[in-house]
């Protein structure tokens, strides 16, 4: 009898049946620039395809939009004010909640009456002391949306305006507060005080899944980020010290300040470094508009959106 070939057969499956098997793909659409105006002006015939800042900026948007179940907490801190703290917590904000498809909030936990809402907003007349109050009653959607005012698809969660009220807000507060946001939101971005040692701020980091540590490339900016560091590891928070993504605000900057060894340092102490480059938008001090944003200034933020992302999980968070 002559030699038989016996060819295993592998059974089919529905799930082989996917875009990536079956259909036929056509080279990437350019969607910005010169490339764009060929692809359109020629009706297709032509494609160059998008550019490597495209293809990156697109890398970014896929890592936005990581798989969350539950709830993930970032905190946006620094032991100094003055370097962009509130401006990156907005932008955070804005680049998270315009880019994926859940609910996001910020909510400002500065206990010096902050300008997180007039930032994005302008409105700060129903405020986290009036959720606080009837935190009881908070059984739905419809609910806490009566305290937060929207900014696009970011939803914004006013710090109080009394001082001498908004100084009671502590960390058995700030967990009361953030166990009702996490109910309803996916991601909730805190805007900390400015400072490391005020009650809130203690509750901010017991909670915090990711931790944003703002700086400046200055000798004062840079040696207060890196001194947030230091006190960190000090007080318990090592972990999260080590995974934190440090921003560099570069409103402010010399050529006689070594920014590459500033950045060096911090890539040595942290998960990422993000520079944000100086903007006119931001530099306003006004309502910030995402759209208004510089291209790389935009990209900067979609870089530590990007970054946070990286540390969802589908799996629900408590």
């Amino acid at each position: 009898m002559g030699e038989q070939t016996i060819r295993a057969v592998r059974p089919e499956t529905a799930a082989e049946l996917t875009d990536d098997t079956i259909v036929r793909h056509r080279a990437d659409r350019p969607e910005e620039g010169w490339r764009r105006l060929v692809y359109a002006g020629s009706r297709g015939l032509v494609n160059p395809g998008p550019s490597e800042a495209e293809q990156a900026r697109r890398s970014l948007l896929h890592r936005i939009r990581n798989p969350l179940a539950g709830a993930h907490r970032v905190a946006v801190t620094s032991i100094k004010g003055g370097v962009g703290k509130t401006t990156v917590a907005t932008c955070l904000g804005l680049a998270l909640a315009e880019n994926r498809g859940d609910r996001a909030v910020v909510l400002d936990a500065n206990p010096d009456a902050g300008t997180l809402a007039e930032r994005l907003t302008g409105e700060s007349a129903v405020t986290v002391r009036e959720l606080l109050d009837d935190l009881d009653s908070v059984q739905s959607w419809a609910d806490v949306s009566r305290y937060t005012s929207l900014a696009g698809r970011l939803q914004v969660l006013a710090s109080e305006q009394d001082p001498a009220a908004s100084a009671a807000f502590d960390r058995d507060e700030y967990a009361r507060v953030c166990a009702v946001l996490a109910r309803f939101f996916n991601i909730v971005v805190t805007d900390s005080g400015t400072g490391l040692v005020h009650s809130a701020m203690e509750g901010t980091l017991q909670l915090a899944d990711s931790l944003i540590v703002v700086g400046a490339p200055t000798v004062d900016g840079a040696s207060r980020a890196s001194k947030t560091l230091d006190w960190l590891v000090a007080h318990g928070h090592a972990e999260l010290a080590a995974d934190a993504v440090v921003v560099l605000s570069c409103d402010r900057g010399s050529a006689e300040v070594d920014r590459t060894r500033i950045r060096e340092h911090f890539a040595a102490r942290s998960r990422a470094v993000v520079e944000v480059p100086h903007d006119p938008h931001l530099a306003t001090g006004g309502r910030v508009r995402f759209a208004r944003l510089r291209r790389p200034t935009r990209d900067a933020f979609l870089e530590l959106a990007a970054l946070i992302a990286d540390r969802f999980t589908g799996d629900a968070q408590p």
